[in-house]
């Protein structure tokens, strides 16, 4: 029997050479869960709208990006030839959006799916741990696959409506997935201060004393591991609240300034002071949304 391997990242490549299993290998090296997400079922006009924002917004540079990442990801053009497609991926947000992403990325560009299995991949694994989990895999049904292509394009749409309402139903064999989503959505501002949830957990954290980046990131890893996000997101992410002058670096110690504490206390609002030009939560383009995070109601909700 043939497999076709899609992993997320190089990290499980690595482990999945040493454990000598065989089969044809497709590495996903995207982040899906950062960064504007075009509605199109046109793979071509996708990457290119997401090369462009990527190059802009986050420094990518378009030919590495499309060598690196999207030549990679055509090779499961080819994946229709094997007996079965086999998708290793993690419970956080940032593994089940690309995994969404991989599941819609079949689906147009091959007329007729193989059996698509999922593997539910462990944070911490071995190279011996990968035979065994190849054997727990568990075939996708049509309705899986269905709910997949539906997270997708809710996750690309220009409102968080649509996903949260998925978030709430049964989920099938993609377990993972309603936690996944409910994590996302409170990345939209809080209601009361216009926080992310990820920005929130660094203010408070800080509010205790001063941390090195590192440690503050370990915390992060530690107790939001549901975000699975790398030292990449959280750089972006930590510059963005120095430069919105929340929190403040000195002797690589980073501590929270006066204004992170009113923005954290409700007296200030957080919107204010960052720019939100050019940022996307998925569909969504913030700089035009109305759409925030309640969280006495856990739920999205609008602002006038």
């Amino acid at each position: 029997m043939s497999f076709m391997y899609v992993l997320n990242g190089d990290a499980t490549l690595s482990l999945l050479r040493q454990s000598k299993l065989k089969g044809g290998v497709v590495v996903c090296r995207e982040m899906m869960s950062e960064g504007k997400v075009k509605v199109t079922k046109d793979a071509d006009t996708f990457f290119e709208s997401r090369a462009k924002h990527l190059e802009f917004h986050y420094g990518i540079d378009k030919q590495t990006y499309f060598t690196n990442v999207v030549h990679e990801l055509e090779k499961l053009k080819n994946s229709g030839s094997f007996d079965e497609i086999v998708l290793w991926f993690e419970a956080d947000l940032f593994c089940q959006i690309n995994l969404l992403f991989i599941i819609h990325y079949l689906k147009i560009n091959l007329a007729t799916l193989p059996p698509i299995s999922l593997v539910d991949l462990p944070h911490h694994r071995e190279a011996t741990d990968f035979p065994k989990l190849l054997e727990e895999r568990v075939l996708l049904q049509p309705a899986d696959i269905q709910h997949a292509l539906d997270a997708w394009d809710a996750y690309c749409d220009d409102t968080p409506l649509a996903l949260e309402t998925i978030s709430h139903m049964p989920a099938g064999n993609l377990k993972h997935l309603p936690a996944a989503i409910h994590a996302h959505l409170q990345r939209f501002p809080n209601l009361e201060n216009g926080l992310s949830a990820i920005e929130k957990f660094f203010l408070q954290k800080l509010s205790m004393g001063r941390y090195r980046g590192y440690d503050l990131y370990i915390a992060f890893w530690d107790e939001l591991w549901i975000y699975g996000f790398g030292d990449f997101q959280l750089d972006l992410l930590v510059q963005r609240m120095q430069r919105a002058g929340v929190i403040e670096e000195d002797a690589q110690m980073i501590g929270i300034t006066s204004l992170g504490r009113e923005v954290l206390n409700n007296e200030e609002n957080y919107l204010d002071y960052v720019p939100l030009e050019h940022r996307w939560l998925g569909g969504v383009r913030m700089a035009k949304s109305s759409w925030w995070w309640d969280p006495a109601k856990q739920r999205i909700v609008k602002k006038a």
